[in-house]
């Protein structure tokens, strides 16, 4: 069995291909959301421990926002995307104009929040595993996103406590989504669970 930290070079490189991919992905589908030109920036894929994923989030009380979702399909795992409030502010502001939620509204998780998020979560996220599928001619699907605004120690607590049943790393990609003046960084992780991992390589030819 295939485990994260005994990866390669070549093994992590093709992760990291597509990661630049399924980024490449999100930039169109935002820019398609939005009606204006999306670029992105990739500046870090990289194999994390996932106690340390706090510290990556900006530290366990940094006030976050965060879209969980089940993977399932011909390998199952799990995707958190996670942004500042700050960044969440930024991106509801260019997505929605005007009808943004205020900071307030997005503590508050209110219904126009929640809607909204959920959206970008999931177009994020089939982004990503679009790239995937892509890339293995695997079939992938996700559950329904699940939106939470807390502490980053707090969200990553409550979502690892499942996760790490299955798998002590994640696939950590940092995404810089950039229009106009505005830069709106999110982090998207993918965690397999046992097994998916060494179906993933497999399918990309790296085992």
């Amino acid at each position: 069995m295939v485990f994260f930290e005994d990866l390669n070079e070549m093994q992590l490189d093709a992760l990291k291909e597509i990661g630049n991919i399924g980024a490449g992905n999100a930039a169109t589908a935002l820019s398609k959301m939005v009606g204006k030109r999306v670029n992105m920036e990739v500046p870090l894929v990289r194999v994390i421990p996932l106690k340390e994923v706090p510290e990556w989030l900006g530290g366990p009380e940094k006030e976050v926002l965060g879209v969980y979702l089940s993977v399932f399909g011909s390998l199952t795992g799990h995707i958190l995307f996670v942004m500042t409030i700050d960044d969440a502010l930024k991106i509801m502001r260019i997505l929605l104009g005007d009808m943004a939620p205020s900071r307030e509204q997005i503590l508050e998780m209110d219904e126009l929040s929640s809607s909204a998020m959920g959206e970008i979560g999931n177009i994020l996220s089939s982004s990503y595993l679009s790239a995937l599928a892509d890339f293995t001619g695997l079939h992938l699907n996700h559950s329904v996103p699940a939106i939470a605004v807390d502490m980053a120690g707090a969200i990553v607590d409550i979502v690892l406590i499942e996760i790490s049943q299955h798998s002590d790393y994640a696939l950590l990609i940092e995404t810089v989504f950039v229009e106009e003046e505005d830069r709106i960084t999110g982090y998207f992780m993918l965690i397999p669970d046992t097994g998916s991992l060494e179906i993933m390589l497999q399918a990309l030819g790296v085992v």
